[in-house]
């Protein structure tokens, strides 16, 4: 494994998606290598990632809001949290590769990075929402098939699964979910640092994310878990915290887009 600083044969933000990048194999403890750069990063940044940490905050809160109003429209604001999502995780991206090149680093700037390639960046945060609306609508569809006597509700779906009086529905349910969720996975893992950093189109980007994940699938998973656990307890426990986990997974992320992807 090269050293961190020499990032041989990655280019800057304006170069030409022509370059080809293949996946390298990577330790299983890469992970925490990665989480070990993020933090760096959102220190060495002068912890300006937390301002994108505070937009996923504020995204948090307004969901809680609406679900508590008006439970109709959580699916739609949910919609808007994976649709915006790529967009402000490229300003973190941003950041990184900022203190990469030995830049200062500019908040404001990295508002704007997505610029750049914004048609490829837009389909794919486009493409990620209506993956979400399909696993919302199949949530609901599992949930009236399995259930005996009502129609769903949002209530009634979380009151299911905190209960283990049907097995089934929860088998059902973690299975399928897990198929959204592993495709998600697969699709994103560095697709946007690979689009904003090589301007690459939208399946490329994908492509080379998923072929990245299928050459170290042990450590892919435990780069999952990680996500999952730390973002998870954030929105479960302490919604705050994301101010500082959600940038420091951004963080990380670059790191794992730089030891995962090289190119010749």
């Amino acid at each position: 494994m090269q050293p961190e600083s020499d990032y041989i044969g990655v280019m800057t933000p304006t170069a030409s998606s022509s370059t080809v990048v293949h996946p390298q194999r990577i330790p299983l403890g890469s992970p925490l290598r990665w989480l070990a750069r993020g933090w760096r990063d959102l220190n060495e940044t002068r912890f300006l990632g937390m301002f994108y940490g505070a937009v996923f905050v504020a995204m948090g809160l307004a969901i809680e809001w609406i679900y508590g109003a008006l439970w109709q429209m959580t699916m739609g604001l949910t919609a808007g949290f994976f649709l915006m999502g790529p967009f402000v995780c490229c300003g973190i991206y941003e950041l990184s590769r900022q203190r990469q090149d030995g830049e200062h680093a500019d908040l404001r700037a990295s508002m704007f990075s997505w610029l750049g390639n914004w048609k490829s960046i837009g389909f794919f945060a486009a493409m990620l929402t209506f993956l979400m609306i399909i696993w919302a609508r199949v949530s609901v569809v599992v949930f009236a098939l399995l259930s005996p006597h009502e129609m769903p509700t949002v209530a009634g779906v979380f009151g299911r699964l905190l209960s283990v009086d049907n097995l089934e529905f929860l088998a059902v349910w973690a299975a399928v979910g897990s198929v959204f969720a592993g495709l998600a996975f697969a699709i994103s893992v560095v697709s946007v640092p690979l689009m904003l950093d090589r301007r690459a189109d939208t399946l490329e980007a994908i492509f080379r994310s998923a072929h990245a994940l299928w050459v170290n699938p042990l450590a892919m998973l435990l780069w999952a878990l990680t996500i999952v656990l730390m973002i998870g307890a954030s929105l479960a426990f302490f919604l705050p915290a994301l101010a500082i986990t959600a940038p420091l997974i951004g963080h990380a992320t670059w790191h794992a887009y730089k030891d995962l992807l090289e190119a010749s």
